[in-house]
């Protein structure tokens, strides 16, 4: 099959994906478009909600779709890497074998990652950036594709380990769930207070979604789309020749050569699922909000100002 016909087919078959995912999840369209993106990449991304937005319903909808095998791992200050990674035990034949845990699968639910200590953190973060993880020395492949979708509650805070910026930084999107309209959540109501049980169709397999993965990494992007990708990242950097005043005057850190790489990544995709065989810049625009928001630290004066990273994100689109 040639590119071309792979981007229609990914478009009709993204298209019948939102509907089927939308026999469920009411609303919170632009938090499952950016989910689907990152797998289509093969990004992790960071859900940022207060609880009963269905976060979960909506990662386990989205596995099942996908065909994919699902694991959730409730993040909890006790939760030892062991308890994420597996770990060896002694057979009847007083043999060492390597029990598998949850981490081996498809898709990754992480819930309230910043519950965990630091120590069990890594843990998971090793095998997102390595798809392996090594045990007493060996190292065991993970399935592939392999995401992790983590889930952070913005309210609680005591009791938290909050995820460094070097962390943060391995997650392709931070997605901000909203709210529900009172449309949306009248029809939540009305659809999880009754008897009915939807049956989903499956949409793809694991091998369809590698080769989306790897045609989404074959589309051409032009020099000035690149360009447009880096210079704004290098817009974040204050101190830096380009940075604003906004910049200069809320922000302590900027984003990284990471995200020049996932904002050209997500342009790609979001370009494919359109149906258009090369992105440009309103694409990198499309992604950037998801993309930064996790990336740029802001100092005590935005913080006591109430200056907030979409204010800035927005100011340099």
């Amino acid at each position: 099959m040639s590119d071309v016909a792979a981007i229609e087919r990914l478009v009709a078959k993204h298209q019948a994906l939102r509907e089927e995912i939308g026999r469920v999840i009411v609303g919170q369209n632009e938090v499952v478009e950016q989910v689907l993106l990152s797998i289509y990449t093969g990004g992790h991304s960071l859900l940022i909600g207060v609880p009963g937005l269905a976060k979960t319903l909506m990662v386990n909808t989205i596995a099942r779709i996908l065909g994919l095998d699902f694991k959730r791992i409730q993040f909890t200050p006790d939760l030892m890497p062991s308890d994420i990674l597996g770990s060896e035990v002694l057979d009847q034949n007083r043999q060492f074998v390597f029990v598998q845990g949850p981490v081996f699968a498809n898709i990754i639910l992480a819930d309230e990652i910043n519950r965990t200590p630091p120590k069990t953190q890594a843990a998971l973060l090793e095998a997102m950036q390595e798809r392996a993880v090594t045990i007493t020395g060996k190292r065991y492949s993970l399935p592939q594709p392999y995401f992790v979708l983590a889930t952070q509650n913005p309210i609680e805070q005591e009791g938290t380990y909050p995820l460094p910026e070097a962390q943060l930084d391995r997650f392709m999107f931070a997605i901000e769930l909203k709210y529900p309209s009172v449309e949306e959540e009248m029809e939540v109501v009305r659809t999880t207070t009754d008897d009915r049980e939807t049956s989903l169709e499956t949409l793809f397999n694991a091998a369809e979604i590698l080769e989306v993965q790897h045609l989404v990494r074959r589309i051409p992007v032009t020099d000035n789309v690149v360009r447009y990708a880096v210079e704004l990242v290098h817009r974040t950097r204050p101190g830096q020749p380009g940075a604003s005043d906004l910049v200069n005057r809320y922000l302590d850190w900027g984003a990284g050569p990471r995200a020049s790489q996932n904002l050209v990544l997500g342009a790609k995709a979001h370009a494919a699922v359109q149906g258009r065989f090369s992105p440009d810049i309103s694409d990198v625009q499309a992604v950037a909000m998801g993309i930064l928001r996790h990336r740029i630290l802001r100092n005590y004066k935005a913080e006591a100002e109430g200056v907030s990273d979409e204010a800035i994100i927005r100011q340099l689109l």
